[in-house]
């Protein structure tokens, strides 16, 4: 048997410090490892969604550029609303000023009292139209989508965000635990040649073991800093207190932005013949010149407003302008700028592009790949790690009873 000093002798004169985080990143890391895999892997499959969509979809997302006039954007939301059906209403509009991309008309409706996606999604579904003709060129389930279950896996595993988002959010947590005390683990305690190659290098050459303990803890070595900016991305959605203090710590104050109000007002019916919609839109492409795409929230409020985004990247979220129109009249009531914005608004508005890559474009992205590819394996390769000390400690235990049985 051995006795309390034996077994700190064993753990070659570790601190209890060392000892504290390899036990801490030991269990953690066996705790969570399912989700951290689920999580890691289904956002490693999404990185790419719209380059896979665009060309799975392209016969629906592009039409033949024509010389004339694109047709008045209410008329083609009466199209498209033709097409989803009466139960079925739009209330997401994206346009282009590209000449040969067709225009998308989105429905959807939830159901926060469901357990699933699947029953929380009632209905998630577009319509593209040819802005020249009004003709469908296409319709795209997104509930049923791979990338849309994919994303909510990756979301909420599946369930309804209010019950899945706490595990995904937690599970995030303890992996960023995870990388911490993974890095005070690599961390040599001299820096010669011989643990240069140890840490910087992977055998390719020595045993299974060998190697897999080499992907384990040069590979995780090499994706924490951008792991690390992953998973804190993620947290941002999970907890308000998390968004809270990244807002807090980007802008340098407690108080929350101050975004202005606007109401339309309802007024009699007039003999102007000119949709609102259509006098909103016309007015938004005169100020949003430089968009890429043009997003349009068309309202049923009474007093609601009609909303225009102006995006600026291709494929990007963050530093949009939007605009407010009056829905009776098509008036401009508010505009804010992204220049209006303060630091935390701004480094909020990023968190999606910078969670994905796609703020680095397409090199970003495939950096955000390769490390969420090398997240997806480090429970693997930790987890045998683990068990081939597990299996070498019990070893010389067997062997030892046997000797003091004979």
């Amino acid at each position: 048997m051995y006795n309390k000093k034996d077994l700190v002798q064993k753990k070659k004169g570790k601190s209890l410090f060392r000892l504290i985080v390899d036990k801490t990143h030991l269990w953690l890391g066996l705790a969570s490892g399912l989700i951290v895999i689920i999580i890691s892997l289904t956002g490693c499959l999404f990185v790419f969604q719209k380059e896979i969509n665009d060309v799975y979809y392209r016969k629906s997302l592009y039409v033949t550029p024509e010389s004339k006039a694109v047709l008045p954007l209410s008329k083609l939301q009466q199209a498209a609303q033709a097409a989803l059906g009466p139960e079925k209403p739009v209330f997401y509009i994206t346009t282009y000023p590209a000449p040969d991309k067709a225009w998308e008309f989105m429905s959807y409706k939830g159901n926060d009292t469901a357990l699933t996606y699947f029953g929380t999604v009632e209905h998630y579904e577009s319509v593209l139209i040819n802005p020249y003709t009004g003709a469908v060129t296409g319709y795209i389930d997104y509930k049923h989508n791979f990338f849309s279950i994919v994303k909510y896996l990756h979301w909420s595993l599946l369930l309804n965000t209010a019950y899945g988002q706490p595990i995904v959010g937690w599970s995030t947590f303890i992996f960023v635990i995870l990388l911490i005390t993974g890095l005070i683990m690599w961390w040599p305690k001299k820096w010669n040649k011989t643990t240069r190659e140890q840490s910087f290098k992977i055998k390719w050459k020595a045993s299974f073991k060998r190697v897999n303990y080499d992907l384990h803890n040069v590979l995780g070595f090499y994706s924490l800093l951008i792991a690390l900016v992953i998973a804190l991305t993620g947290m941002v959605w999970a907890f308000k207190w998390f968004q809270a203090t990244v807002y807090v710590a980007a802008s340098g104050t407690t108080q929350a932005p101050v975004v202005p109000v606007t109401e339309s007002k309802p007024i009699e019916s007039t003999d102007n013949e000119a949709n609102p919609l259509d006098v909103a839109y016309a007015k938004s492409k005169t100020i949003l010149v430089d968009a890429q795409r043009i997003a349009v929230y068309p309202t049923t409020a009474p007093t609601g407003v009609n909303r225009i985004t102006g995006y600026y990247g291709k494929e990007v979220y963050y530093g949009t302008d939007e605009l407010q129109f009056d829905r009776y009249n098509g008036a401009l009531l508010g505009r804010r700028n992204d220049s209006h914005k303060n630091r935390g608004e701004k480094l909020i508005d990023m968190n999606y592009d910078i969670h994905v890559g796609a703020i680095g474009g397409l090199p970003g992205k495939i950096i955000a790949f390769i490390v969420s590819l090398i997240c997806t394996s480090l429970p693997i390769t930790g987890f045998y790690v683990w068990w081939n000390k597990k299996k070498k400690a019990k070893k010389p235990a067997k062997q030892e009873v046997n000797v003091a049985y004979k």
